[in-house]
């Protein structure tokens, strides 16, 4: 059976515009979920399924992840920096309903500082690393084949060559391009080989 139902959490940001754009090249049928249409870009306006909702309402959350077959989650806070437990809550809300509706594949974006021991994370990070940590937490928890990919700096530069690494990063640069990450996000899902895989991404230099 092909899978082709993905909803996407997330899909309005740098990364999260990549993945959705490449899903729909792929043939996908995207649903997306927005706190507000306003932030979804023209171009997908006509092209998915848009369900209103936050991440942090697991109700609204079950509603996005009904009658769907892939999940995508590229959940971030812009340049907010601040302690938060948004994208945790919004994780397990996802897991739950995913549980509930025996979905199993899942892949989700992450960070490579979690690759790095707590103290060396840069103190400006710190506070996110930890949620990302506890999201981390939530899928290794849980019977779901997740994909967590974890990139560093996510780059807007064009599509190049990638590398990948199971539980550890490439370590061949620092930066991967928001266009193969987001591509990326969406291929995973698609190979068995990464299912319950902590995966590290980063360009080739």
């Amino acid at each position: 059976m092909t899978m082709s139902k993905i909803v996407i959490f997330g899909g309005t940001g740098m990364t999260g515009t990549c993945a959705v754009r490449y899903a729909l090249e792929k043939g996908l049928k995207v649903r997306l979920m927005v706190r507000n249409e306003i932030t979804v870009p023209e171009e997908f306006k006509n092209m998915v399924e848009l369900v209103q909702g936050d991440v942090v309402n697991a109700n609204e959350v079950e509603n996005a992840v009904k009658d769907q077959e892939l999940v995508c989650v590229v959940l971030g806070t812009r340049n907010d920096l601040k302690p938060t437990t948004v994208m945790s809550v919004g994780m397990m809300n996802i897991r739950k309903a995913m549980e509930k509706y025996n979905l199993l594949k899942v892949s989700v974006c992450l960070s490579s500082f979690l690759f790095f021991e707590p103290g060396k994370v840069p103190k400006m990070f710190t506070d996110l690393n930890i949620e990302h940590q506890r999201m981390l937490d939530i899928l290794k928890a849980s019977s779901l084949e997740f994909r967590a990919i974890l990139p560093p700096h996510i780059a807007d530069e064009p599509s190049g060559e990638f590398a990948l690494a199971y539980d550890k990063p490439p370590n061949l640069s620092r930066t991967i391009s928001k266009i193969d990450l987001g591509m990326f996000l969406i291929d995973s899902l698609f190979d068995d080989k990464h299912a319950k895989q902590v995966i590290g991404i980063c360009t080739k230099p």
